[in-house]
């Protein structure tokens, strides 16, 4: 009985250069696109031996960087060949190379974020960003400059994502504001409720229901609301 063949694709071994600090403490909630939440700040600590300042050298001129990073909550759970974009409703299958599901075979994620400014003191290279989507202790294996010229493409097409979703109306019950009240960053805080919550954050096949209580915690905070109808309520911040 002659042997299987051995598989002839060579295999790799990535080092994270860092990990991510974010507004965002769990994965729900989580923007599904970055960009859609511009008040979403976070960072990327460097990681020995990467945190030396020559290695960001000219970095500081750039306003926004890709980030290439691990989908780390979903490594362990395997990837599927056909998922269910949110963007149809959470309904209809896809091939999963058609979409950014976090599912993936070598669970890599890709964003583009806005570059705040770099922080080199005490030994330590941190990146602070904002409008972010990645979730707190993201892997991250790379990072690259955004170029306008090469990574805009004006005639680029893809019909289930031409345009930004709907954003729902979000509003606050009267224990929520004065929750928000006593919190230091009140003003910072409510824009990023709001902005986070207003992209819908719930599974796409959930209907809206005023009888259903979500939550996610967010700057460290956790957020409860419900839905009414096509409104959200922030009930409480805790």
């Amino acid at each position: 009985m002659s042997e299987a063949p051995k598989s002839q694709t060579p295999s790799y071994t990535m080092t994270p250069i860092g990990v991510v600090h974010s507004c965002f403490e769990e994965k729900f909630a989580v923007p599904r696109q970055p960009g859609l939440v511009p008040s979403a700040t976070g960072s990327i600590e460097l990681l020995e031996p990467f945190n030396h300042p020559d290695i960001v050298d000219g970095l500081e001129n750039c306003s926004h960087i890709w980030v290439q990073f691990i989908f780390h909550e979903c490594a362990d759970k395997g990837w599927q060949m056909k998922v269910r974009p949110p963007r149809l409703g959470g309904n209809k299958k896809m091939g999963v190379l058609a979409t950014r599901a976090t599912h993936r075979p070598n669970s890599l994620g890709l964003s583009v974020v806005k570059l705040e400014r770099i922080e080199t003191k005490h030994q330590k290279v941190i990146l602070h960003i904002q409008g972010q989507d990645l979730v707190e202790g993201t892997p991250v294996l790379d990072i690259k400059p955004y170029i306008p010229y090469a990574d805009i493409v004006e005639q680029a097409e893809y019909p289930f994502a031409q345009h930004k979703p709907n954003t729902l109306v979000v509003t606050f019950s009267s224990k929520a504001l004065s929750q928000l009240e006593k919190s230091e960053n009140e003003a910072s805080l409510k824009t990023l409720i709001i902005e986070v919550l207003q992209q819908d954050p719930k599974p796409a096949f959930h209907k809206p229901n005023q009888e259903r209580e979500y939550g996610a915690k967010l700057s460290g905070k956790n957020i409860k609301w419900r839905y009414l109808e096509d409104i959200i309520e922030v009930t409480a911040i805790d």
